[in-house]
């Protein structure tokens, strides 16, 4: 009875996995599919024209870039001081309020972050539109992500390595520098990494807060101040436009996304992989 409960449980989890690949492959291959014939260099280097219809998505490549940058800029100072804190600092009962919060904040749905972002910025500091308060949303948005990858990575360092700092006389500070943060940075980066993907790939955060479809390149301010971006630009072309010419640009910016956000999750897996593979074996 066990035996076959063992095989019933192997097929059941291989054949999960081979549906989650296998609807990956689908999407990953229509949108190739769909898009491919779009992608050219004068696509990749060009401003939009004729409401999508012709041109590129060159500003929606750098505004996407904007966001993201300034995502990262701001979520990992947060993220790892809040690993370490929990890791380091915090006592155990509060160390587990902390955790929670920070699964739950993970679970939060990425319109809820907008509509803050639209509330807090957009209305009470009156930035209007701003490439800013989208990248700070954003920034809120994956702290959680990199917060509990860097934390993982900061467990799994032996207890034998942290009691002998502590038995050379390391302060709590020292401890830190010399030695969490030199073997933990793979969780830190393969964190940032993943959140970096998700943001990439949002929409509801930043067009509450900093973005617009036409008409914005490269920002020169704060206030006032929007971009444009990938994730918004699929959105708007595929609802509001009835030109058939843009069919094949919204397909070829899904290439642009998807591809990029793939990068994103594919440079995390080897650095994920080797966390993991010393975790075992220490």
């Amino acid at each position: 009875m066990r035996r076959a409960l063992d095989r019933l449980f192997v097929v059941t989890a291989c054949g999960a996995a081979l549906l989650t690949v296998g609807v990956l492959v689908v999407v990953v291959g229509l949108v190739l599919f769909r898009g491919a014939a779009a992608i050219s260099w004068t696509f990749l280097t060009e401003q939009v024209r004729s409401v999508g219809a012709e041109g590129g998505i060159f500003f929606q490549l750098v505004g996407t870039g904007i966001l993201v940058t300034t995502a990262a800029l701001v979520a990992v100072p947060v993220a790892a001081g809040t690993a370490i804190a929990i890791a380091v600092y915090v006592a155990a009962p509060r160390r587990r309020v902390l955790e929670a919060a920070l699964h739950a904040l993970n679970g939060v749905p990425s319109v809820v972050f907008g509509l803050f972002g639209f509330a807090f910025f957009f209305q009470l500091l009156d930035f209007r539109k701003s490439w800013l308060s989208g990248g700070l949303v954003l920034g809120m948005m994956i702290v959680p992500t990199i917060a509990v990858a860097f934390l993982e990575k900061l467990r799994a360092i032996p207890d034998a390595t942290v009691e002998a700092a502590v038995g050379l006389g390391l302060s709590r500070a020292a401890l830190v520098t010399t030695v969490l943060l030199p073997q933990a940075l793979s969780g830190l980066g393969s964190g940032t990494l993943l959140g970096l993907s998700r943001a990439a790939g949002e929409t509801a955060p930043i067009m509450f807060t900093a973005v617009i479809f036409a008409g914005a390149t490269v920002p020169r301010g704060i206030v006032d101040s929007p971009v444009l971006a990938l994730p918004y630009h699929i959105f708007v072309m595929a609802q509001d436009s009835f030109d058939p010419r843009v069919g094949e640009k919204v397909w070829g910016t899904a290439v642009v996304l998807l591809a990029l956000v793939l990068a994103l999750s594919l440079l995390a897996l080897p650095v994920r992989l080797k966390a993991h593979e010393e975790a075992r074996r220490a």
